[in-house]
C-alpha cells in the first residue's frame, strides 16, 4: 500500500467523487429549456440518475491511474467460488425482504412526503425503453460504482489503515447512509451498508456485495411496478407476509451457515 495515500485523502476522493456526481446530474436540469420541453421533466430525472451514477467512480479512477494503483487490489476485485455466490444469493433475498418489511414499519413512525410518490412515478416502467433504462442504471450501474467506491476502496483502505475492521465498516457504513441524502431512509441504508460491508471484508470480494446491493435494488424497482394482483400476494394489511417473512428468515440462516461453512473450508 502506498504510504503518502491517507485517511483524510482516502476519504476527500469520495467526497470529489460524490460532487461530482451530483454536478453530473443536475447538467441534464440546465439545459432543459433549450433542449426539451417542461413536459419532459421526467426524462431530464432518469438522464440526471444515469450521469450522476456514471461519472461518480471517474475521479477515483483518475486518481488511482496517476498513482500506478492495481484497480484489482483496490477495488477488491477478487473472484468468489460458485458457492459462495450461491450462498449470497440465498442470503440476499432474505435480507431484501425482511428490509422491505423494516422500511414498511418505519413509514409507520415516520412516514414519507408526497414526494416520494412523485420518485416511485418516475421509476415506473412506461415502456420497454425505459424498464431496461432504469433496471441497467439502478440495478447495475449504481450498485457497481458505489460497491467500488465505499467497499472496494474506502472500506479496504480503512481496514489497512487502522487495521480495526468493525470499525471500518461502520464508519464506511456511515459515510454511505449520509451520501444518499434521503433522511427517511437514512438508518435502513446505513444497516445495508454494514450487512455489504461485511460481506465485501468476509469474502474478500466486492463481487458478494455488489449482488445483494444489486438485487437489493432490482426488487424496491420490480415491487414499484408490480401488479395488484402480485401485491396481493406478497403483502397482507399493508406489511409483508408472516409466511414470506418467515421463509426469508430461513434463507438468511442458510445463507449465512452456507457462507461461512464455504469460507471456512477454502481457508
Amino acid at each position: 500500500m502506498n504510504q503518502t495515500l491517507t485517511v483524510k485523502t482516502a476519504f476527500g476522493i469520495v467526497l470529489v467523487s460524490v460532487l461530482i456526481a451530483i454536478l453530473a446530474g443536475s447538467f441534464p436540469f440546465f439545459f432543459s429549456s433549450t433542449f426539451l420541453p417542461e413536459e419532459n421533466t421526467r426524462t431530464l430525472s432518469l438522464l440526471s440518475i444515469f450521469l450522476g451514477q456514471g461519472f461518480m467512480i471517474i475521479p477515483l479512477l483518475v486518481f488511482l491511474y496517476f498513482r500506478k494503483e492495481s484497480f484489482a487490489n483496490r477495488f477488491r476485485l477478487q473472484s468468489v467460488p460458485t458457492t459462495v455466490l450461491s450462498a449470497t444469493i440465498l442470503l440476499s433475498v432474505g435480507i431484501i425482504v425482511i428490509s422491505d418489511e423494516i422500511d414498511r414499519l418505519t413509514n409507520l413512525i415516520l412516514p414519507q412526503p408526497d414526494s416520494f410518490d412523485q420518485l416511485a412515478n418516475m421509476l415506473r416502467f412506461d415502456s420497454i425503453w425505459s424498464a431496461v433504462f432504469l433496471l441497467f442504471t439502478i440495478s447495475i450501474l449504481a450498485p457497481l460504482t458505489e460497491e467500488l467506491i465505499f467497499r472496494g476502496f474506502l472500506q479496504k483502505f480503512l481496514e489497512e489503515s487502522w487495521k480495526d475492521v468493525t470499525k471500518a465498516i461502520l464508519i464506511t457504513s456511515i459515510f454511505f447512509a449520509f451520501i444518499h441524502m434521503n433522511p427517511y431512509w437514512i438508518i435502513q441504508i446505513y444497516f445495508m451498508g454494514v450487512l455489504l460491508g461485511y460481506l465485501a471484508w468476509r469474502t474478500g470480494s466486492i463481487i458478494p456485495s455488489f449482488i445483494l446491493h444489486g438485487l437489493n435494488n432490482s426488487f424496491a424497482l420490480l415491487l414499484n411496478n408490480t401488479t395488484p394482483s402480485i401485491e396481493k400476494i406478497y403483502s397482507w394489511n399493508g406489511h409483508v407476509s408472516p409466511l414470506l417473512l418467515a421463509a426469508a428468515v430461513g434463507l438468511i440462516i442458510i445463507g449465512f451457515k452456507r457462507l461461512h461453512t464455504h469460507l471456512e473450508i477454502l481457508s
